[in-house]
């Protein structure tokens, strides 16, 4: 890192600031701070769902995947996305702003209180919240690591760097300011990302490397699957992708949540799916490439910077750690925000026992409150992430076979199909997805890393969102819930409330 691109890097983090700095004039209450007012233009909340779908981590325990396994990266991870959020586009991501017109909700989790009951409500939102900080946790460790390689900076300062500054932009800007720092941050990343594509490109055959360098990697880097990343591994991650990119993982809900109308949250959704499709081929390229430009590293995690420290200019450099920046920043903050408001609008309320609710200030005031303890907290659980396995295990084991059974009863939730699925479904599909992760987990470790890898990652992270699938529908047919306000709300999803009939429940 030369002087030029620690004055890029440092730009940056001064114009995030002070996008949220004037984010800040947009927010007058609660629901501008979460939701944007549902107000948000269906571009900006694609954009937004692409960037906040991703970070860092993409850069560091992906990379090692392109490294060691080849393009089998896009195919599980890119491309299955995109299948997941085209499907989303027509069963989930309409659905999530009509919640809003019709219950003025600022919470993906609000509406639950009313589908299923109060206690499954309360037991999704506080084991979502603890996921949660893990997850992010991962974000933060990886974009240390990435930091240290670039310019030697220690693990520990580069999680509170970032942490830092995108707590500062969430805390005071909200929703407003996380859309608009991520289409800031989109064109950054843009910009880097092609920059080094085409370094790469000039550094080997020049615009031939695109079909002559997969003859030149390892065996099977070219190749659909290769390793561990099989057709079940794939397939078992594509369930896994559909409930969280359409609204498992909360702050990508909420973007869905902030648009004005269904028929907006589907374009946005489209968008983001396109995104996921086109864009990570131009991503990933040095990543695949790095076998012959990088060869033999005995960390190769570190290769995408490693790469870009080889092969780029100062300045440049900069520009594409900015871009890294970017990816995390995004995913955090918007993480940060969906947090926060289950916890002003699902936690705090349940606790207070309370008819009377809070007024919007107090409600704005708790919401940037929630903001900042949950970055704090994240950073803290990054600086001990080689407790949880590091960013891999942390991002693929931890986050991948509990976000399935959180999952479920959410966005199962919303569909007609399931409305006879009522609150002992969801708690005990729950009850029983956690019970098999933790089987997997550190019960039965030695007999499952006895298989083959693929089987010994889909039983662990495929397992408890399957087994939670199961009993939740098995439970609905069994014994059907029948809640007259309950099949009301979920009918009334199938197509947008009319002018003056928004609201109606709060």
């Amino acid at each position: 890192m030369q002087a030029l691109d620690w004055v890029i890097v440092g730009g940056y983090f001064l114009v995030m600031i002070g996008i949220g700095l004037w984010a800040k004039a947009r927010v007058k209450n609660s629901a501008d701070y979460f939701t944007a007012g549902g107000r948000m233009p269906w571009w900006l909340s694609g954009i937004s769902h692409h960037m906040s779908g991703y970070s860092a981590a993409v850069f560091v325990g992906y990379a090692a995947i392109a490294y060691t396994e080849g393009f089998v990266l896009y195919v599980w991870w890119a491309m299955g996305i995109t299948v997941a959020m085209v499907v989303g586009a027509f069963l989930f991501a309409p659905r999530w702003p009509r919640l809003r017109q019709r219950l003025d909700i600022i919470s993906p989790l609000e509406y639950l209180k009313i589908r299923y009951n109060l206690p499954t409500q309360q037991l999704l939102a506080w084991s979502g919240t603890a996921l949660k900080v893990f997850d992010v946790g991962a974000k933060w460790t990886a974009m240390g690591i990435l930091l240290n390689v670039f310019a030697g900076v220690p693990l520990v300062w580069g999680i509170l760097l970032t942490g830092g500054v995108t707590l500062v932009y969430s805390t005071v800007g909200g929703l407003w300011a996380d859309a608009l720092t991520d289409t800031g941050q989109f064109l950054i990343q843009f910009v880097a990302g092609i920059v080094l594509f085409v370094v790469v490109l000039t550094s080997l055959d020049g615009v031939a490397t695109l079909w002559t360098l997969w003859d030149r990697l390892p065996e099977g880097h070219g190749d659909a699957f290769n390793g561990q990343y099989t057709v079940l591994f794939v397939a078992v991650y594509l369930l896994i992708n559909t409930l969280s990119y359409n609204g498992g993982t909360w702050n990508l809900a909420q973007r869905f949540i902030a648009s004005p109308t269904g028929s907006t949250a589907r374009r946005a959704a489209l968008l983001s799916a396109g995104l996921y499709l086109v864009w990570p081929l131009i991503m990933f390229f040095p990543m695949w490439a790095a076998p012959l430009l990088v060869p033999d590293l005995a960390d190769p995690s570190q290769s995408y910077a490693r790469l870009a420290l080889q092969l780029l200019p100062a300045g440049l450099v900069g520009l594409v750690l900015a871009g890294l920046f970017s990816h995390t920043m995004a995913m955090t903050g918007s993480d940060a925000n969906a947090i926060s408001s289950v916890v002003t609008r699902d936690i705090l309320p349940a606790l207070r026992r309370r008819p009377t609710g809070l007024s919007t200030r107090t409600e704005l005031t708790i919401g940037r409150i929630a903001v900042f303890s949950f970055i704090a907290l994240s950073m803290v659980i990054a600086l001990t992430s080689g407790s949880f396995g590091g960013v891999l295990g942390l991002l693929i084991t931890w986050f991948g076979g509990l976000v399935g059974p959180i999952a479920i009863p959410m966005l199962l939730g919303l569909l007609p199909a399931f409305k006879r699925c009522g609150p002992s479904a969801a708690i005990i599909s729950w009850a029983a997805g956690l019970a098999v992760f933790v089987i997997t987990k550190f019960v039965l470790p030695k007999q499952i890393a006895a298989l083959a890898p693929d089987q010994a990652t889909a039983i662990t992270v495929g397992g408890p969102v399957l087994i939670a699938l199961v009993i939740f529908i098995v439970i609905g047919l069994v014994r059907p819930w029948r809640n007259a306000e309950s099949e009301q709300l979920v009918d009334s999803l199938g197509t947008d409330a009319e002018a003056g009939a928004e609201a109606t429940v709060r």
